[in-house]
């Protein structure tokens, strides 16, 4: 008996180890997608912190060297693997159905923030807040300086939904500050700027992004649409740098019939996974145009991939951005996250419309706008460079992977009002802080007017591009007579357009915009025609 129990510990440490070493070998072999860095090479950087953290001579602040590191690191994989902060995690809220805050949209102007529009139902409008109103200090601490930037000021504005933030109010009129006590709330986000009918049949819907209730807000722009009989339909992209995949998708599928290929997605450790229409959309038949621009990306190109190549609608524009990499965000334990490009998506003839790269080089990336402008591109059908891989729609029209969707019908961006003196006071911000100041100064008559026709007839009796320019040349910017008659009719609209954002809402600033713009011409020209389904022409 006692002669067993010597061999007992031996027993036990043998299991022990036996035990570590079986351990170690599962973990290794079953790490799967986890974040722990297990190779030998990647641990020299923790072997590199503990290092600088125990011996150097000063003391470091090692989280903020690993908060500068992570980002570094991502840019060595592609141009959209990026790295959120804590701080910027919370503040990324843009694309999700809401957020708890207070109701208001804000412009910073002279070290001041100016409230220039009220959320509808917005705990805001409730206590009385108005547009044009300036905040002044906020929890009875003054609020103005070199302190308010616009992150301090969603920082300080949003919180909790049900705590209660105090401002400061300086308003046009009163001699001394009003106070309002607002309690937080949830604030609906909005990705649609616009819907209307650009004339007795054919509707229009403005898609600002791809946000979680894009596809909720499309099906009630839609129904809008509806009870003004419309029987056709534009749906603008431009300038739309995407959000969700979800949302392109089930936007789609309402205009697609069943078991149609909207997208796929692949990826080294992600398997294709196909999403195909399910034959429920309500608009399978409407004639369908779709615009897009050089800044139409990622789930915009989703959407006008999928009508390109299921040829089920025209697309009219120039060529989209070209983004066809999927990211997945990864959190940790602090608030911060990485967004991970895991996969490529494809349109349904198998095209990745993502732009060509070089990994840790992306200057030639964000320059790849300036080239396509430099070579013609935005001005020149011919010019467009159509270097990949040739795939075919559904008919059998020939469309090409390898750098964005390229649109059926091409129209050049119309630049014979620009001029170098509009060119001047646009870029020194004087558009839009002569607009936003005389919004602020004749608010009240403004409002009184009632709808955009009179404000824009107003506008115009009261010559606004002559007093436009005498602003200008207050600034210092030299009047030149023949440069502002070739620019005049785009001051009008930009100036003109803007006031009506300031005062109304953004969705009168695009249909005033609309008015002159020769994308939309096109596309009520070809609803007109009745060229909204794609065909197989001989040379395709």
């Amino acid at each position: 008996m006692k002669k067993n129990s010597r061999f007992v510990p031996i027993v036990i440490a043998v299991s022990v180890v036996a035990g570590m070493i079986i351990g170690m070998f599962f973990a290794n072999r079953f790490a799967g997608n986890r974040l722990n860095i297990i190779n030998t090479t990647s641990n020299k950087i923790n072997d590199l912190l503990h290092i600088v953290d125990d011996q150097y001579v000063d003391t470091v602040d090692i989280a903020a060297i690993v908060e500068s590191t992570m980002p570094a690191i991502l840019s060595k994989l592609d141009p959209h693997s990026s790295y959120l902060s804590a701080d910027d995690s919370k503040m990324d809220d843009d694309l999700k159905k809401s957020f708890s805050g207070i109701g208001v949209q804000f412009t910073i102007r002279n070290d001041t923030v100016y409230i220039t529009n009220i959320i509808k139902g917005g705990p805001s409008e409730k206590v009385g807040l108005c547009a044009g109103d300036r905040i002044v200090s906020v929890n009875d601490s003054p609020y103005v300086g070199k302190i308010v930037t616009n992150n301090e000021t969603l920082h300080r504005l949003k919180g909790e939904k049900g705590t209660t933030v105090r401002l400061g109010i300086r308003r046009h009129g009163e001699k001394e500050p009003l106070y309002f006590n607002i309690v937080r709330g949830d604030i609906p986000l909005t990705s649609i700027d616009a819907s209307y009918m650009l004339n007795d049949e054919l509707g229009y819907i403005k898609v600002a992004k791809f946000s979680e209730t894009t596809y909720t807000e499309l099906l009630t722009a839609l129904a809008k649409l509806e009870l003004e009989g419309f029987k056709g339909l534009v749906i603008d992209l431009r300038d739309n740098n995407g959000g969700y995949m979800v949302s392109a998708i089930q936007m789609v599928n309402e205009f697609l019939p069943a078991n149609r290929l909207i997208v796929y997605t692949q990826g080294r450790k992600i398997k294709r996974e196909d999403y195909k229409s399910d034959g429920r959309g309500s608009y399978q038949d409407i004639p369908l145009i779709v615009l897009t621009n050089e800044l139409s990306a990622s789930s915009s190109e989703i959407f006008a991939g999928a009508i390109q190549d299921n040829d089920r609608g025209v697309i009219v524009g120039r060529r989209t951005f070209g983004k066809g990499l999927v990211q997945q965000p990864f959190p940790f334990s602090d608030g911060s996250q990485i967004h991970l490009t895991v996969a490529r998506y494809y349109t349904p003839s198998g095209r990745c419309i993502q732009k060509p790269y070089s990994s840790g080089d992306d200057k030639d990336y964000e320059l790849d706008l300036i080239r396509r402008y430099e070579r013609g591109e935005f001005f020149n059908e011919d010019s467009i460079r159509q270097s990949g891989e040739i795939y075919h729609t559904s008919i059998g029209r020939e469309v090409y992977g390898g750098g964005g969707i390229v649109p059926d019908v091409f129209v050049a961006e119309d630049t014979t009002s620009f001029t170098s003196y509009y060119q001047e006071v646009a870029g020194k911000g004087l558009i839009s802080q002569f607009c936003f100041e005389y919004s602020d100064n004749n608010r009240k008559e403004l409002e009184s007017l009632g709808n955009a026709d009179a404000i824009v007839a107003h506008l115009r009796r009261t010559h606004l591009i002559e007093q436009f320019i005498k602003f200008c040349d207050s600034k210092n910017v030299k009047r030149r007579n023949n440069l502002i008659k070739r620019s005049r009719q785009l001051f009008e609209d930009v100036i003109f357009g803007s006031i009506l954002y300031n005062i109304m809402d953004m969705e009168e600033y695009v249909k005033y915009f609309n008015r002159n713009d020769i994308t939309v011409a096109r596309a009520i020209e070809i609803y007109k025609r009745r060229e909204t389904r794609p065909v197989l022409h001989a040379n395709d």
